[in-house]
C-alpha cells in the first residue's frame, strides 16, 4: 500500500497559514503540483500515494477534477488570508500516479483553475508525467493547446525483461511514438529511466541509455531502484523471489550514464537528472531543492509555503469528502525552525550543480570542506572559491558529504 504520512502537528481545519510566511516571500518563487492518484495498476516496486480501480471505495475518477479545482480555490484564499501578496505561478507539475489517465479536458480544467486563481506568468513551465501507453497524438496535441508546456514520460527501460521485473506495462516499441507526438504538438520531452532493477545488467542498462538518447530528449531523468519497505518488490527480495540490487552496480550505471549523456551534450544539474542546456532542466523541480514555496493539491501531496509544510490526508474518499464540505484537506503541519531549515538546505542545496555557498554552512560544515576536497567528493577550486559543488564521485556518495557538512 501507498507509503504512510509523516507525524506533524494537527492542521487547522480552515487551513489557516501563519504571518510569518510572508517573510521574505519576494525572493521565493511559486509554484503547484496537481497529484493525480490513479494508476491502472500497482507497479511491484512503487510506494507512491496511487490507486487502482479495486481500491478505490466508491471513489469516482470523473469526479476527481471538480475536486481538485475546490481546493485550488480555497488554496487562492488561504494565502490571501494570510497576508501574501498576489503571486503569479511559475511552474505546475501533474503527477502521480499517471494524470493522463484522466481525460486531457479534467488536466486542462485543472491547469485553467490554477490560471484563474493565481495567473501563469509568461513563460511558465507547466509539465505532466504520462505512461507511454495512456497518450495518444491527439491527447498530446489537446495538452498543448489548453496549456502545456512539457510531458515526463516514464520509459524506465528500454529491456523487456527490465520492464516485466519492474511490472510496468508498455511496450518499449512505442517510446518513438510518443516522443514523435509530443514533438508534433510542440511539446518539450523529458523521459525518466531507472537503473538497478534485480536481474539487470550493465548491457541492459546501456541498451536502455542508447535508445533514450536515439530520441534526443531535452531532459532525461535516470534514478536509482530504491526498494521500499511495504511493497511488492521488498516481499519478493524477502522470500528470495529476486535477488536484491547491487549498490556497486548501480554506480557502474550511473558513472556509465553520466558519460554517455555528456557525450551526447547533456550536463547535469541535479545528482539524478541531466538536460540539454538550462533551458530544458525541469525548473519546477528546482523550486524544491532551492526552498521556493508551492502548494500541492490533492489526496497525499505536500506544500511548503514560507517555513511551513503541510501534507493532506491519503485516500481520495477522505480528500473527496474534506474540500467537498469546505474543510481543508491538510492532515497535519509543521513549521521548520531555524535549525531545521539549516539542515534541509545543506541536504537540498548540495544536490544541484548551482550548489550551496560555504557561507551557508556552520562552523563545523565549513571544517569538513578541507576533507571532502582532498577526498575528491566536491570541486576544490570551486569550494575555495566559495561554493560547494560535487564531483562524479561525489554525486554517488551524496549523502556521505551531507552528513559530513553537518558533522553527522
Amino acid at each position: 500500500m501507498p507509503s504512510t504520512l509523516p507525524l506533524g502537528d494537527p492542521a487547522p481545519a480552515d487551513g489557516a497559514l501563519p504571518a510569518s510566511v510572508v517573510e521574505g516571500v519576494d525572493a521565493r518563487d511559486f509554484g503547484v503540483y496537481l497529484h493525480v492518484p490513479f494508476c491502472r495498476v500497482r507497479c511491484g516496486y512503487c510506494d507512491f500515494n496511487t490507486y487502482t480501480g479495486d481500491e478505490l471505495r466508491g471513489v469516482k475518477r470523473s469526479d476527481y477534477a471538480g475536486q481538485a479545482v475546490s481546493e485550488i480555490e480555497g488554496a487562492g484564499r488561504i494565502l490571501r488570508s494570510a497576508g501574501l501578496p498576489d503571486r503569479v505561478v511559475s511552474t505546475v507539475f501533474f503527477g502521480g500516479g499517471t494524470p493522463t489517465m484522466l481525460p486531457s479536458s479534467d488536466l486542462a480544467a485543472m491547469l485553467a483553475a490554477v490560471r484563474d486563481t493565481w495567473s501563469l506568468e509568461d513563460g511558465a513551465e507547466v509539465t505532466t508525467e504520462a505512461n507511454p501507453d495512456s497518450v495518444d497524438a491527439e491527447y498530446l496535441r489537446a495538452l498543448k493547446d489548453s496549456g502545456f508546456t512539457r510531458v515526463s514520460f516514464g520509459m524506465q527501460s528500454a529491456v523487456p525483461s527490465v520492464l516485466a521485473t519492474l511490472e510496468r506495462t508498455h511496450d518499449p516499441a512505442r517510446i518513438p511514438l510518443v516522443v514523435e507526438w509530443a514533438r508534433d504538438a510542440g511539446l518539450d520531452v523529458s523521459l525518466d529511466l531507472i537503473y538497478g532493477t534485480p536481474g539487470e545488467t550493465l548491457g541492459d542498462w546501456e541498451r536502455s541509455l542508447d535508445q533514450a538518447l536515439a530520441q534526443e530528449p531535452d531532459h532525461l531523468s535516470a534514478y536509482s531502484l530504491i526498494v521500499e519497505d511495504g511493497t511488492k518488490l521488498a516481499r519478493q527480495i524477502r522470500r528470495g523471489e529476486v535477488a536484491q540490487p547491487d549498490d556497486d552496480t548501480a554506480a557502474d550505471m550511473y558513472e556509465l550514464a553520466d558519460a554517455r549523456l555528456a557525450s551526447a551534450g547533456y550536463e547535469w544539474y541535479e545528482v539524478s537528472n541531466w538536460a540539454r542546456g538550462d533551458e530544458h532542466s525541469s525548473r519546477h523541480n528546482l523550486s524544491y531543492w532551492r526552498g521556493h514555496d508551492w502548494w500541492g493539491v490533492g489526496p497525499g501531496a505536500h506544500s511548503h509555503v514560507g517555513g511551513v509544510r503541510w501534507w493532506n490526508v491519503k485516500h481520495p474518499a477522505a480528500y473527496a469528502e474534506r474540500v467537498l464540505s469546505g474543510v481543508s484537506p491538510a492532515a497535519g503541519r509543521e513549521t521548520l525552525d531555524a535549525e531545521t531549515g539549516a539542515v534541509e538546505n545543506v541536504l537540498l542545496k548540495t544536490r544541484i550543480r548551482d550548489g550551496l555557498l560555504v557561507a551557508e554552512l556552520d562552523e563545523t560544515g565549513r571544517k569538513a570542506v578541507a576533507g571532502l576536497i582532498a577526498d575528491e567528493l566536491v570541486d576544490g577550486r570551486r569550494a575555495l572559491a566559495g561554493t560547494i559543488r560535487l564531483t562524479l564521485r561525489g554525486r554517488l556518495l551524496a549523502d556521505a558529504v551531507v552528513r559530513r557538512l553537518l558533522g553527522d
